[in-house]
């Protein structure tokens, strides 16, 4: 179990910064945490703050140095790569207005100095949103990334002590190009996760890219991995963060609905735990930061810090612990009972994800479990009519069939035939709200006819498993594109189960 504890005034000394997002806040060893740039109404920042760790103390170094064009460090930017070697925080790229940069750059943390570096070898494009991630104490390397006209699948590996650049050359199959991801250094291999791609889709898949140990003597190549368990969903603008035995990811933003697209933010915890090979969602208690997306979320000890971060109208400076339950933070919380989110509940915010996350079927298991009388509500069942009282189902089963051929029960029949054999493509927008009733229809007769069933085809090790994943779902503008093929799926098992009982 972890709690959420804002941080309060007592846990540090100094200025903290100011708020912003598309910023980078990187681990100088066990010592100091490094936040640089980013960006607060249309502003770009340059600005260094620094916490101390040891002494739990923010502060402003005053830093030296010097840059091609006579400035001490790099320009005001956002949405930059920025990694920690050693002592050295290695900045790359970024955008600064409308502007993509491709300046490189190098601030050594113990004397505060700024050194602008001019290197070598296959140089890598301007770009903002890359990914980048440290190899060992002396190599970089970046994916990805968006130029202003494409988006990027490049990968690019730095060696910091000769600085020269090296294009990976990589066979097989590789992953879409993309932006807003997150590039993490595993061991041996570099972690991928979502981001949004070439045409402006957001994805959810992970890729693990092999070869860049030059001792093992491997070919680079790209792997999709299929991760089993509570995978998130697809994101770009998230952070995922290294914690031992599992990688956290928090927050970032999607895209909602179908007929109309819209921005969701989140605030959920999904852990990619490394010894069970399985996604998890984290269990925390009380009520989480506000979802946002271009933040920071660094480790310290046992301890993770959240700071700052854009909500699509907000940008924030908050500062927020995520601690495991014997942490003597924790206990700011745990003096009066707070509200639980389980680890098979997603912490988004949004009124989308909370309609879809009603967990009312996982209750009814919970009661059941536990000796409680269970009785299905006849809520849900009364705003549903009868496929013979639909009339938007009767007309389209009629156009299907054609007037007066058969009975209204016989051309309802028709047209769930239909759908059955359907693929995804072939259906028509004004098919979607008919199909969605129907299909909100079996899963309300499934309930009452045979609770038992209904309860036995669900996971007895996750009890908020969204087995129907649509019933929640108030109208069809809710549906996003690649919901309905799963929409269909689930449709044609609720008319085989219906025709088996």
């Amino acid at each position: 179990m972890h709690y959420w504890v804002r941080a309060s005034s007592s846990d540090f000394a100094g200025t903290i910064p100011q708020p912003r997002s598309g910023h980078t806040a990187v681990n100088i060893g066990k010592s100091k945490l490094v936040v640089f740039g980013g960006l607060i109404d249309k502003k770009f920042l340059s600005d260094i703050t620094v916490y101390d760790i040891e002494n739990k103390l923010w502060f402003q170094p005053e830093c030296t140095g010097s840059g091609s064009d006579g400035q001490v460090g790099p320009s005001p930017r956002a949405f930059h790569v920025a990694v920690a070697i050693d002592c050295h925080m290695f900045i790359f790229g970024g955008r600064s207005g409308s502007r993509r940069l491709g300046d490189f750059w190098v601030l050594d943390t113990d004397i505060w100095q700024w050194s602008e570096l001019t290197s070598f070898g296959d140089l890598p494009s301007a770009r903002d949103f890359a990914a980048a991630s440290a190899i060992g104490n002396s190599k970089i390397v970046m994916f990805g990334g968006w130029d202003g006209k494409k988006w990027l699948s490049d990968v690019y590996i730095l060696d910091t002590m000769t600085l020269e650049w090296r294009e990976l050359s990589v066979l097989g199959t590789l992953p879409p190009p993309r932006c807003g991801h997150t590039a993490t250094m595993v061991e041996k291999r570099l972690l991928v996760y979502g981001g949004r791609g070439g045409g402006g889709p957001i994805m959810a898949d992970l890729w693990a890219l092999k070869g860049l140990i030059e001792e093992e003597n491997e070919s680079p190549g790209w792997t999709q991995l299929k991760i089993p368990g509570q995978a998130p969903t697809a994101r770009c603008g998230h952070t995922v963060t290294s914690g031992g035995l599992y990688l956290l990811l928090f927050g970032g933003h999607g895209t909602g609905g179908w007929l109309s697209r819209y921005d969701v933010y989140y605030n959920d915890c999904v852990v990619l735990d490394r010894v069970s090979v399985q996604w998890k969602r984290l269990a925390t208690t009380n009520e989480p930061p506000v979802a946002r997306a271009y933040h920071s979320m660094t480790s310290i000890g046992s301890r993770y810090l959240l700071f700052g971060g854009f909500d699509g109208k907000s940008t924030y400076g908050d500062l927020w612990w995520l601690v495991p339950e014997d942490d003597p933070i924790a206990k700011r919380v745990t003096a009066s009972p707070p509200k639980t989110i389980h680890e098979n509940q997603d912490a988004s915010v949004t009124s989308m994800e909370k309609e879809r996350q009603m967990q009312e079927d996982a209750m009814s298991e919970l009661q059941k479990r536990i000796g409680v009388s269970v009785s299905i509500s006849n809520s849900d069942a009364k705003k549903i009519v009868d496929e013979l009282e639909d009339t938007e189902l009767l007309e389209l089963a009629s156009k299907f069939i054609g007037e007066g051929a058969l009975s209204n029960k016989e051309a309802v029949q028709a047209l769930r035939d239909h759908w059955s054999k359907s693929s995804p493509k072939s259906i028509q927008l004004k098919e979607l709200s008919p199909l969605l009733r129907d299909y909100k229809r079996g899963v309300t007769r499934i309930k009452e006819e045979n609770l038992g069933a209904f309860l036995q085809s669900m996971n007895p090790g996750s009890l908020g498993k969204e087995t129907y994943r649509f019933y929640h779902i108030r109208n069809v503008s809710q549906l996003r594109m690649d919901d309905i093929p799963h929409l269909l799926a689930e449709y044609r098992q609720l008319l085989l189960d219906l025709g088996a009982s």
